[in-house]
């Protein structure tokens, strides 16, 4: 039975194929020429690119603790030389190069060529900043021109539709890379801006410095310019600019950031209609409170001005009139009923029938007329005498006349 030589596994095969590569010293100190494309940073801080020719490509990493000493950081389409040691990645059995330092080469020739259109079309004001528009602040339709496969498009719609699914979107595919994708892109978004939705939204992902070249043709470029509405672009990653960033009247970072600066979010928005529900209670409360306080001050003053006013003073006035007629009214009584008390004091002591109570009497004759002295009787002559209770007819018998006490005193002195 024949034997076979034992297999290796891929772990024992890419760690004899490190220390194979860490052992060649030229492997460990070399400069490498190329041109720079696909720069991403990690959450962490390290710097992942690729370096290219025409026909071969490397990939480069530069720890943390050495980006902030590079005399240059790499760009998309910048051509360098950088120094650094080959190595194999374990977990994907590739090599790279660790890089330490970064020179600048020049530049490359896509890299040119988008420096020189960009010159050429800043003279020409189409990246002046007066040419921006606003953005409307409550969209009602948002145009999207992107590829129709790729992740841009999922992601921008499900964005709207978690910020903001009022809005409807119209839908322009478009080739995003090749040959054919300017025309496309042209065409779409004349398109769209002859159908003037609120905003366009111009859109791809991520991808190389060749990948994202259809969006520095000229002819889309003019196309964002020339549109007539405001257009967002969200091409590739945070770190990459294409000269439809320049034209348009603002650029988000993603697909994804572009959906998120087109819309408001519904909940801020429900927060923002809480805040002014709030404030509009309140000055409502305080303008109602203010216009009662003036009602209320108007009303005093109305009050004081009505004749039902003057009435009730009146009325006040007359009752206090009333008080003071039946208080003067109370004296005068009480005065008079005094006065009358003593006259009737002095009448009642002049009372003719008050000395028949203490036993005397009235003399009259028959005509009623009261006797007061004897010569004014004769003898005979019939009498009524008057007592206190009762009356008496009396004969006169005799009459004895008596001369007044004054009469015999001036009798004397003559």
């Amino acid at each position: 039975m024949a034997s076979f030589p034992q297999a290796w596994t891929v772990s024992q095969l890419t760690r004899y194929l490190q220390a194979l590569v860490q052992s060649q010293e030229p492997l460990q100190d070399l400069w490498v020429r190329g041109e720079v494309s696909r720069v991403n940073r990690s959450a962490a801080g390290h710097m992942y690119f690729t370096l290219k020719d025409e026909r071969s490509q490397v990939a480069c990493v530069v720890w943390q603790e050495r980006v902030f000493h590079l005399q240059v950081e790499p760009e998309p389409g910048m051509a360098v030389e950088v120094h650094g040691a080959l190595d194999i990645y374990p977990a994907r059995g590739v090599y790279q190069l660790y890089v330490d330092q970064v020179r600048p080469l020049g530049q490359g020739a896509l890299f040119q060529a988008f420096l020189r259109l960009k010159a050429r079309l800043e003279t020409e004001g189409l990246f002046d900043p007066a040419r921006k528009r606003a953005l409307p602040l409550f969209p009602r339709v948002i145009g999207v021109v992107t590829s129709l496969m790729g992740a841009a498009l999922r992601d921008i719609l499900n964005t709207l539709h978690r910020r903001y699914p009022l809005v409807e979107v119209w839908l322009a595919p478009s080739l995003v890379q090749g040959e054919e994708a300017p025309e496309q892109l042209v065409r779409a978004l004349k398109t769209m801006c002859q159908a003037r939705p609120d905003v366009v939204i111009l859109a791809r992902g991520g991808g190389s410095w060749e990948d994202l070249w259809a969006f520095n043709d000229e002819r889309v470029v003019r196309a964002v310019a020339d549109c007539s509405v405001p257009v967002v672009t969200g091409v590739g990653h945070e770190t990459d600019f294409t000269l439809v960033d320049f034209a348009a009247d603002r650029r988000a970072a993603t697909p994804t950031a572009a959906a998120e600066l087109t819309t408001p979010h519904q909940e801020e928005l429900r927060r923002e209609l809480e805040h002014l529900g709030a404030r509009l209670a309140q000055a409502l409360e305080g303008r109602l409170r203010r216009l009662g306080q003036s009602l209320e001050t108007w009303r005093a003053r109305l009050e004081r001005a009505s004749p039902i006013h003057a009435l009730r003073y009146e009325r006040q006035r007359l009752d206090e009139l009333s008080r003071r007629m039946h208080q003067a009214v109370r004296h005068r009584l009480e005065r008079e009923g005094l006065v009358l008390a003593g006259h009737a004091r002095r009448l009642h002591a002049l009372d003719p029938r008050a000395p028949l109570r203490r036993g005397y009497a009235w003399v009259m004759d028959r005509q009623g007329r009261v006797v007061r002295h004897a010569s004014q009787v004769r003898p005979g002559q019939e009498l009524q005498v008057q007592l206190h209770r009762g009356r008496l007819s009396v004969r006169v018998e005799a009459v004895e006349d008596e001369v007044p006490a004054n009469r015999k005193e001036s009798v004397k002195e003559a």
